[in-house]
């Protein structure tokens, strides 16, 4: 018989831990669920082509958000439940705990582990889907942002509307890769706080070099040769008169394989192109340096109310962008939009005098909004001319035209987006080949005339533009003589003429 002296005593039960409930458990599994995606995701970030700024957000924002309100449920749960035990301790101190001996309980937890699984599982596949709809064209443009409406508007008539988004504003390597996290995490910022800059300022700071972006397509040193355009416009008069310019645009001179010549000279790898400008847009450029790369010797070009030098990190080296500065988000001029309407017959020619008036009822003053200016623009143009057969379908096209090219809410048309590549609307190359910039000896920079780059063949009316002059012709104004004092830009600014 057992002396129930010698029976060692019954340890004291441990206390449950106050983790021990199901909405602690809750918080866990959200927390294993973060955990995990945040793996998968920081996998995907480091091991794919870091073309993907976005997926920053997602891996060390989201994720990591995730898991900080699946701790704080959890710490909500402890919370609770030892409330809980503390008030009602002589009755039921485990409301919310888990019980494995309870057989309704284990029924339950079957549920809740099946549904945790499922959990993960949706965490896994919605993770991976992230990763790739984050680097998508329609997130780019459309969820994220939907603050860059006119920028995604103009990309999707753009030359490069097959070219994603991403293979042009976001850059390899972990320089490129860090650049891209922060700048996705300020966008974010400022979009959520809706304290981003109305239009968006360009040219953009942290823009991936030409060489790492534009040069995977396209190289300054093919030889193009001379490209053969032709410009189709229309006069500012009654009759809606059509007139056209033909001409070869000088983009490389000499022989194939030769060095870049023509206008493709200013990305010679024999020379160099600095500049130093004023403003922000970059069009008051007051200094410039040439550079021969092979002897090394240069030449420096200022204004005359330039005096001294540039100030320190302000010189640019030139490169493709400073010319194509508009590569995939080109905001038409009114003008430009409202000829490439009447050219393709959705605007009249038979409406007297349609082009100014087009383009008057799209710069009215007073429209303030994009759902103002079809009622704007319609009264408009009922008033000027009433009755006319073709009036109803030209009001739907200069609607049309109004909503592709100009966007009140955000600021955004031509007129705070210089593009410099030609010199009618802006100044663009007339920039640095104007008359304003010389060297102290007073020299000029080279192909300062009409023929350095472009040679006209046929210029004028409809049938003139039949005549061609291999030759070439000196530019005939096609509204009558003009001041030679002045460049194109001075007149044209890309809605009613005249400044």
């Amino acid at each position: 018989m057992t002396n129930p002296a010698s029976t060692p005593p019954t340890p004291p039960a441990r206390p449950r831990s106050h983790f021990n409930n199901w909405i602690s458990a809750s918080g866990a599994v959200l927390v294993v669920g973060a955990l995990f995606s945040f793996a998968l995701l920081v996998w995907m970030d480091l091991t794919g082509s870091n073309q993907n700024p976005y997926l920053g957000i997602f891996t060390y924002l989201v994720a990591p958000g995730f898991m900080i309100l699946g701790l704080a449920i959890a710490l909500f749960g402890a919370w609770a439940q030892r409330r809980w035990a503390i008030k009602h301790a002589a009755t039921m101190p485990d409301k919310w705990r888990l019980d494995f001996a309870n057989p309704a309980q284990r029924r339950i937890l079957i549920l809740f582990g099946t549904g945790a699984v499922a959990f993960l599982l949706l965490s896994a596949f919605g993770s991976y889907q992230t990763y790739h709809y984050a680097e998508s064209n329609q997130f780019c443009g459309q969820v994220c942002h939907t603050a860059m409406h006119p920028e995604f508007a103009t990309y999707q008539r753009s030359a490069h509307a097959r070219v994603d988004c991403v293979q042009c504003h976001v850059g390899s390597g972990a320089s490129a890769f860090v650049k891209a996290k922060i700048n996705g995490t300020h966008q974010l910022i400022a979009f959520t706080l809706d304290n981003y800059n109305r239009p968006i300022e360009t040219p953009l700071k942290n823009i991936r070099p030409a060489r790492e972006t534009c040069e995977k397509c396209h190289w300054p040193e093919k030889y193009h040769g001379n490209i053969d355009l032709t410009y189709d416009h229309y006069l500012s008069d009654r009759k809606n008169t059509a007139v056209g310019v033909r001409m070869l645009l000088h983009v490389n001179a000499g022989r194939p394989g030769a060095a870049p010549a023509g206008i493709h000279w200013h990305v010679s790898p024999d020379s160099a192109v600095d500049y130093y400008a004023t403003d922000a847009d970059r069009q008051e450029i007051v200094w410039m340096r040439v550079t021969n790369l092979k002897d090394g010797t240069a030449k420096v070009f200022r204004t005359e109310e330039f005096k001294g030098e540039p100030p320190a990190g302000a010189i640019r080296r030139m490169d493709c962008m400073d010319c194509h500065n508009r590569p995939a988000h080109v905001f038409p001029t009114a003008n430009d939009a409202v000829e490439k309407a009447m050219a393709g017959g959705r605007i009249s020619t038979q409406l007297p005098n349609i082009k100014r008036v087009a383009v008057q009822a799209m710069l009215q003053k007073d429209i303030a909004t994009a759902t103002a200016a079809p009622g704007k623009i319609a009264e408009f143009l009922q008033a000027k001319y009433k009755d006319h057969a073709d009036l109803p379908a030209t009001i739907a096209a200069v609607q049309q035209v109004y909503a592709e090219t100009i966007f009140p809410e955000r600021k955004a048309d031509w007129r705070v987006y210089p593009n410099n590549l030609g010199h009618k609307d802006w100044p663009g190359c007339f920039r640095c080949h104007g008359e304003q910039h010389k060297t102290a000896s007073g020299q000029k920079p080279a192909a300062s005339d009409c023929t350095s780059c472009h040679t006209i063949i046929a210029q004028g009316k409809t049938a003139e533009l039949a005549t061609i002059v291999a030759a070439g012709l000196e530019f005939k104004h096609p509204g009558g003589d003009y001041d030679e004092e002045l460049s194109c830009a001075d007149c044209h600014n890309g809605g009613i003429q005249g400044k």
